[in-house]
């Protein structure tokens, strides 16, 4: 916290204070008394951009700024009862929604989650497709990385099994729901009624839907995630996300991926499960490091 003025535990209200760090990065303040964001600070690892940009899919000038980071717990929340899994700041809602009602981000805007180092393992090593990014995103998308950072994606295949295959027909399933209007209200993604009256559908839902696809059978055939996207996947998607394909047309695809998951799920040479053991062994070894116990 060096460099921090003006702490005040006590305060009724959060007091936005003019310091940013490296960790959190210059679009996110520091306040006060906002104890997530300041376990999130202190132990982040690594912070990496995600979203429509690092997949090669953004169109210029119309996206949001997606970020992720994984920071380590402190004692008092591994070892105590307090807890802490996920630190969430966003340009548009700073201290949270109001009313129980998200906004949507618009261009420029920055959404960024962090999770606990413990919580992102979990979740990486179930096959999260959103989680696994920061394991393959290029260096230039890097925004910080500790030592304990580059020892994680360093040793990305300890989270990777056939289950990921599960986890990313799953993801495509919640895609095709939000792209049939299936999904139940409250979601900032169901606010996208500009993109629906332009091209006649939601055409980030179809896009998200093939791209799942198309990753989760390169990730089953190669152990890699290439980002950002190549080739004619990229084309596609974004002619998808241009609105150069139809509603149909993305349907009967993501029905012709489908069966290709499953087959590449069965012929996979990645493990049957993820590396529990190994992971288990460098979560421990992280921890100690990271607070100075070793």
């Amino acid at each position: 916290m060096k460099g921090i003025r003006g702490m005040n535990y006590g305060a009724t209200n959060p007091v936005p204070v003019e310091v940013h760090t490296e960790a959190l990065g210059e679009m996110v303040p520091l306040y006060s008394n906002d104890i997530e964001q300041w376990t999130a600070k202190a132990g982040m690892i690594l912070r990496v951009l995600v979203g429509s940009t690092v997949h090669g899919t953004a169109i210029d000038g119309q996206d949001d700024i997606d970020e992720m980071g994984i920071a380590v717990e402190q004692p008092h929340t591994t070892l105590g009862l307090d807890s802490f899994e996920h630190y969430v700041y966003r340009t548009v809602e700073p201290h949270g929604p109001v009313g129980g009602q998200s906004v949507v981000s618009g261009p420029g805007d920055l959404d960024l989650i962090v999770y606990s180092l413990r919580k992102y393992a979990g979740l990486a090593a179930r096959g999260n497709p959103t989680v696994l990014l920061p394991l393959f995103v290029p260096n230039s998308a890097v925004r910080y990385c500790t030592e304990l950072g580059e020892e994680l994606r360093a040793h990305r295949d300890m989270f990777l099994s056939k289950q990921c295959g599960l986890r990313f027909k799953g993801y495509m399933h919640s895609q095709r729901e939000g792209l049939m209007g299936l999904r139940s209200g409250g979601t900032r993604n169901q606010g996208r009624a500009d993109i629906r009256a332009r091209y006649g559908f939601d055409v980030k839902f179809a896009m998200h839907m093939l791209r799942l696809g198309y990753q989760g059978l390169e990730l089953l055939r190669t152990g890699e995630i290439t980002l950002p996207m190549e080739g004619h996947v990229l084309e596609i998607c974004r002619a998808v996300r241009n609105g150069q394909r139809t509603k149909e047309w993305c349907l009967e695809e993501a029905l012709r991926l489908e069966p290709q998951l499953e087959a590449a799920m069965e012929h996979s040479t990645l493990p049957k499960e993820p590396d529990w053991g190994r992971i288990n062994t460098w979560l421990v070894d992280a921890h100690l490091r990271h607070w100075g116990l070793h």
